[in-house]
């Protein structure tokens, strides 16, 4: 352990510089505006890969964005660690609420990060932790420490649904053939507390459209006597949850396992400060599903969130209209055993149903992905609480996240493969979010860590 700390305190201004240089490239995927900048950042992770130690490196053309990938097989009768991870970002927007520009990253001491924190849109979500890994893989081939093989997996499109993952890896699953599968995209509970996310959400993700008149109308000569489709939408909107706050979507909680108290015991166990969580949010109060806490909520339970509302005139000043048109993006979170196509469907029968007379709605799927649980009991699991407790000096518990990695599911299905969620970053790094950051403590410390997964997984193999 000694050893990897030297290393990384050696080389800790270029691992930082390097991060830093990766996160000036605005590969936003959503935004075919940057699609440039999404095929310059694959073309800079190849030569990082490259650069680590890869013996062998691709970009590999999709339908969409490129996938890279990499490779270094020291033993085919020795274990293969699969690292996935994504070089694309999501959009910065809103520029103005970033107190530095998202693509000029800079280094900011905050509460939390007393050491620093590289300000950026990605430096989290998933660049930084991403990158982890290479430099985790630079130094293990530089010590010459490498327990087993190794293949890394980098899409650009896991910001957009990961489209053309599922396409690429039903066609290269003998290249992709491995023993445990590794990411880090997700959080930990604090720095002094690592956990590991053994549970997450599945999602569908819809667009509303809800059609009135043929043509936008004077309020004052049209109101009253046609129906007002952001006023229908608002109603529709609104009904979808009950004075509880349960979604009131026909057969949406069908298939939803209710945890045992025990489970439920067992989660309680992870600190959690709820007077701190509202100040962390400038809230006086939580809110969601009656007979839930606020872990139990935003994890093992089910959601329905409005992303976004628009129609009308939003412009400066007054304009009376009836807007012809009134748009919604809507975002559904599920647990483990929710089918996302089933539920996109019974979504759509059910928000159609509520259309009043004089207007017409239309429910446009966008992406979604089943929930995901990984055992406690698995090699890799061992594997990475042994490197945590190492490292950390404390062992990690275990969470479910209420976050989505819908290819998590994929690649249990069509690589037969657990996947091990080994996330340095904290709930506060404002991911999606203006001022995205990442900690220089958790960057290096997951440099430190990562390779410690390698030697005890296979240790645990033998």
């Amino acid at each position: 352990m000694e050893n990897i700390k030297a290393y990384v305190q050696e080389h800790k201004d270029r691992f930082i510089n390097e991060l830093i240089e990766l996160l000036k490239i605005p590969s936003v995927s959503a935004d075919t505006a940057y699609s440039h900048d999404v095929f310059e950042t694959a073309d800079a992770v190849k030569a990082s890969l490259e650069k680590a130690g890869c013996d062998f490196v691709e970009i590999c053309d999709t339908p969409g964005y490129p996938i890279v990938y990499g490779e270094k097989i020291i033993d085919p009768a020795l274990p293969t660690v699969l690292v996935y991870g994504h070089y694309d970002v999501q959009p910065p927007d809103p520029i103005e609420l970033w107190t530095s520009p998202p693509f000029e990253p800079v280094i900011k001491k905050t509460e939390i990060h007393p050491e620093g924190a590289i300000f950026a849109r990605g430096s989290c979500d998933d660049k930084g932790q991403m990158y982890m890994h290479v430099k985790a893989l630079e130094y293990m081939v530089q010590s010459n420490t490498l327990p087993c093989n190794v293949k890394f997996m980098i899409e650009g499109e896991e910001e957009i649904g990961s489209k053309s993952l599922s396409w690429f890896v039903e066609r290269n699953q003998e290249k992709l053939k491995n023993d445990v599968i590794l990411i880090s995209d997700t959080g930990m509970i604090s720095n002094q507390q690592p956990s590991i996310t053994t549970g997450l959400r599945g999602l569908s993700y819809v667009e509303v459209e809800v059609t009135g008149p043929n043509r936008d109308l004077h309020s004052g000569l049209y109101g009253g006597a046609v129906a007002n489709p952001i006023n229908v939408l608002a109603k529709m909107i609104a009904s979808l949850h009950d004075e509880n706050n349960h979604i009131t979507i026909p057969g949406f909680y069908d298939n939803v396992a209710e945890l045992s108290l025990e489970e439920r015991a067992e989660m309680a166990k992870a600190p959690f400060n709820l007077e701190n969580y509202k100040k962390a949010l400038d809230l006086n109060d939580v809110y969601g599903e009656k007979g839930y806490v606020t872990n139990e909520r935003n994890s093992i339970r089910p959601t329905l969130d409005v992303n976004g509302i628009w129609g009308g005139y939003t412009g400066e000043g007054a304009k009376t209209v009836i807007a012809s048109k009134a748009f919604a993006k809507i975002s559904m979170r599920l647990v483990p055993n929710q089918d996302w196509e089933q539920i996109t469907e019974l979504f759509t029968k059910h928000f159609t149903s509520l259309a009043p007379a004089g207007v017409t709605v239309k429910v446009k799927p966008h992406h979604g992905g089943q929930g995901y649980v990984t055992p406690i009991d698995s090699i890799g699991y061992k594997a990475a609480n042994m490197a945590y407790t190492e490292t950390f000096g404390v062992p990690a518990i275990p969470v479910r996240s209420g976050g989505s990695i819908p290819i998590v599911a994929l690649f249990e299905k069509e690589l037969k493969s657990k996947t091990i969620l080994m996330g340095f970053g904290l709930d506060s790094d404002a991911i999606h979010s203006p001022n995205e950051h990442f900690g220089i403590f958790n960057y290096l410390k997951g440099i430190e860590t990562i390779p410690l997964f390698y030697k005890y997984f296979v240790e645990l193999s033998k």
